[in-house]
């Protein structure tokens, strides 16, 4: 079931945060239910919490995730994640490529080198150049985008 918009200042903040929870209505620990202080609507106190009942108090993998709403996979995820880099690592991570992959150092060094020579070529141009040149096919506003990082680097 989707969630509706947040109501609560502290849905909010989680959301902004990337750590709203979800599917908190499937939290079923008893923990969370009634307490001031556990939130199924926190991502991290429940994955927190999720891994401390296998951990500290015994509780079998299939339980622990069934009763805190997540997969077994997703609990030795969690588990993996928090033995490399402690609570942070229970945080949701960004998905996709972590930086360009298309547009290397030599790629940009000969897009700056011809955008130097000839000022009046587009961001347009520049995707033909390098489509010609290093066989990469890359949009044009990417290259604007990386352009622009490059300048404020330097």
């Amino acid at each position: 079931m989707p969630r509706h918009k947040p109501k609560t200042d502290k849905q909010i903040v989680l959301q902004q945060a990337g750590t709203l929870n979800p599917r908190p209505q499937d939290v079923h620990h008893p923990l969370f239910q009634g307490s001031d202080f556990f939130d199924p609507d926190d991502m991290i106190q429940v994955k927190y919490e999720m891994l401390r009942q296998v951990q500290v108090d015994s509780q079998p993998v299939s339980q622990a995730a069934r009763e805190f709403g997540f997969s077994r996979p997703s609990f030795y995820q969690a588990s993996s994640s928090f033995a490399e880099a402690g609570l942070a690592g229970l945080a949701p991570q960004k998905r996709g490529p972590k930086g360009g992959h298309k547009l290397t150092p030599e790629v940009m060094t000969a897009l700056v080198a011809k955008q130097k020579a000839e000022p009046s070529l587009s961001f347009a141009q520049l995707a033909e150049l390098a489509k010609q040149e290093f066989h990469v096919q890359v949009h044009p506003r990417s290259i604007e985008r990386q352009l622009r990082r490059e300048k404020k680097r330097r």
